[in-house]
């Protein structure tokens, strides 16, 4: 130990920071090879290690050292799950024999032949209640790192008080009316997904997490009604939280012990959107419902457990819930997220939703590439008249990177933006707003534009998983890897391989290749040259023109739409193209499949389409960026700001059915055709929207 550093000046900070150490990842890699061949190695074992990876001898003895610990500790976590399932079921077995002899009855008297007392241990209830007491101690230490007190010392549950909530809004004559909206309209387009790894909750664990969302619960509502010191407006309108602002108000013990590495995200929004409170409730409560409103977000959820069941479903209503954000694009940050859900209704019209991380106190095989706690957050909601709500969204999350941020999206994510607040709202209300439209369809009484209504709505339903199936493939999880593909023209093309054999898709191995690129060119008019000049960049239609054989708004924006296409002089006159584009302050879509003419008429004459195989989709993602005159993957020293675009962040992907056999191998000819049709396609748009090629 270094005694001889000073502990007082400005440079005391800058002298600590230097001693924290980060090792490479060929460094790890050969350290954890030498563990499993020699967990304890000697002192020439370990001088030999230190030249191969460059590491001082005492750094090599102390990272030995910590990885034993973590092994001894992983080792007796498992062991305490295994002898608690087993307590639980021995215990379930003796409850079983008790109600047995309750029913036996001695055939002289007829009374129970041996008092139900003796079968009792006390000695061993005494051993039960003592091991207990120690695991909620445990428990509680933890728990403390979210309530700021012990677990012990918490006050019993009560009901929340929000009556100074202020979440008023203006005129609202200017709005229109929109109907109340049935959610079972939604597709499943995502139920069938693969999940890292089961949880099993304990019946003491249930308490503790009540608690915690009850705390997180005050938090949220705080947050929400607060204004300066504790929020702080930029000049581009966004609200960030002041954390010596927050770390005063919220006192929690090991705040100020942050590691070096460890950074903030806080932000906050509000706005009103086209959809009644209580089926926005019902959105959050429900995870496949969360993930159709927010696709460019959410690219894998579940509820894990329902830890209490809430009044009419919904008020009081805790889940336990498992959750995937992303960026949409394979070189973009994936955060998994393990929180509890915590749904209270404020008052009439007034709802809550808080969510919070939380530790789940086992080890599982598959570990996430940062570590990020989702810190209390979530939304008020609000119900205003004509149908609309209004929201307060906060975003609160602290992130310890632990792989280096690409540069290209370094600036979209350190910045907070890309997953802020803001970002969550303007996705909300843009989704509200194509439900709204759906509704309009679905109850309208007569033909558009020579469509039925129901035909109409059948294509909405239709496209939605259309454009659902190819957010979720652009993840970059753990559970999703991507792998580099390089030659003559490097635009570093990242490919996946799929095997699918789920209903309402082709069965088969789907080859899913993506780009992500930089252009010097405002969001707006790529997405305008993307929707509306396909000849230029399809390499398929090898120039030529495609008529648009219908057309249905999806949303108040020019943008939002779902087309019908047809391309002229092609060979496959029994295939058209289904497209949908999307746009909003925080970025947008253009995804099309290939479907066949057989489909088409069953869609438009109204029947379900939940069935109906769509081939695998491609398309077009755009953030914007603020880093003008920067090249591909370039940094940036600029801070980033949606809605203030000086460039795109654009990530081009398809996805090709290559083998209809889910057992089949993926061939080299396929890489290389999926290889230089993106390439091929980034080359067009760039020469397009005269950027540079390079």
């Amino acid at each position: 130990m270094d005694f001889g550093v000073e502990q007082n000046g400005p440079s005391c900070g800058q002298k600590r920071k230097k001693r924290y150490h980060r090792h490479t990842p060929r460094q790890i890699q050969q350290l954890e090879a030498m563990f499993k061949e020699c967990p304890h190695p000697d002192e020439k074992q370990r001088l030999q290690l230190s030249r191969e990876v460059g590491l001082d001898p005492r750094q090599i003895k102390f990272w030995f050292q910590n990885r034993r610990t973590q092994l001894k500790a992983h080792h007796e976590r498992a062991d305490n799950c295994f002898l608690r399932a087993e307590n639980d079921k021995i215990r379930c077995e003796n409850i079983a024999m008790r109600e047995a002899l309750k029913k036996v009855l001695c055939p002289n008297c007829g009374a129970s032949p041996i008092p139900q007392d003796s079968y009792f241990d006390e000695e061993k209830l005494r051993m039960e209640n003592t091991r207990l007491k120690e695991e909620l101690d445990r428990a509680s230490s933890i728990t403390s790192r979210y309530l700021g007190r012990p677990i012990t010392q918490l006050p019993p549950v009560q009901p929340l008080s929000f009556s100074s909530l202020d979440l008023t809004v203006g005129d609202l004559r200017n709005l229109s009316v929109s109907p109340s909206l049935d959610l079972d309209l939604l597709t499943g387009a995502t139920s069938n997904m693969a999940f890292p790894f089961p949880i099993a909750i304990s019946e003491m664990e249930k308490p503790i997490m009540a608690e915690m969302a009850s705390a997180a619960m005050n938090e949220l509502v705080k947050l929400a009604q607060s204004k300066e010191p504790l929020w702080v407006k930029q000049e581009e309108g966004r609200e960030v939280l002041s954390l010596d602002a927050y770390d005063n108000l919220f006192l929690k013990p090991g705040t100020q012990f942050r590691g070096p590495d460890a950074r903030v995200e806080a932000s906050r929004d509000s706005g009103l959107v086209c959809m009644d409170s209580a089926a926005l409730v019902d959105m959050f409560l429900d995870a496949r419902k969360w993930i159709e409103f927010f696709p460019t977000i959410v690219s894998k959820a579940r509820t894990t457990d329902i830890l209490t069941h809430g009044m009419s479903g919904r008020s009081g209503t805790l889940l336990l819930m498992y959750a995937e954000l992303h960026v949409l694009s394979p070189l973009g940050p994936t955060r998994e997220l393990n929180f509890l859900r915590y749904c209270q209704q404020i008052e009439q019209g007034l709802w809550a939703i808080a969510d919070v991380s939380v530790d789940l106190l086992r080890e599982h095989q598959f570990a996430t590439p940062s570590n990020t706690r989702r810190l209390p957050s979530g939304c008020i909601i609000q119900e205003m008249a004509s149908g609309y709500s209004k929201i307060t969204w906060v975003e609160h999350m602290e992130i310890e990177e632990k792989a280096i941020l690409h540069l290209l999206y370094h600036d979209l994510v350190i910045s907070g933006v890309a997953f802020g607040a803001h970002r969550w709202l303007v996705t909300l209300q843009r989704t509200c707003d194509r439900f709204a439209h759906f509704l309009a369809v679905a109850n309208s009484p007569r033909d558009i534009g020579g469509v039925s209504p129901e035909g109409k709505k059948s294509m909405m339903k239709l496209s939605q998983k259309m454009v659902n199936n190819f957010c979720a493939n652009l993840n970059a999880s753990q559970m999703h890897r991507w792998t580099a593909l390089s030659g003559v023209n490097d635009n570093n093309v990242q490919v996946t391989v799929q095997r699918i054999s789920e209903p309402g898709q082709p069965s088969g191995v789907v080859l899913s290749a993506a780009t992500s690129i930089w252009l010097p060119v405002p969001c707006d008019c790529v997405f305008n040259f993307l929707k509306d000049e396909r000849s230029q960049w399809d390499v398929l239609s090898s120039g030529n023109p495609v008529q648009e054989v219908t057309s249905i708004a999806c949303g108040s924006h020019p943008g939002n739409c779902i087309s019908l296409l047809r391309g002229m002089n092609t060979t496959q006159s029994s295939m058209l193209i289904l497209q949908e584009t999307c746009t909003d302050a925080s970025g947008s879509l253009v995804v099309y499949a290939p479907i066949e003419f057989n489909y088409i008429n069953i869609v438009l004459s109204g029947e379900d389409p939940s069935n109906i195989p769509i081939q695998p989709s491609s398309g077009f993602t755009i953030l914007p960026d603020r880093r003008a005159g920067k090249s591909d993957g370039g940094a940036s020293t600029s801070s980033n700001t949606i809605g203030s675009s000086y460039g795109s962040l654009v990530t081009v992907a398809f996805q090709i059915l290559v083998s209809s056999l889910p057992s089949a191998k993926l061939n080299v000819e396929s890489v290389s055709t999926v290889n230089n049709l993106i390439s091929t396609t980034v080359q067009q748009i760039k020469a397009a929207l005269n950027c540079p090629s390079g």
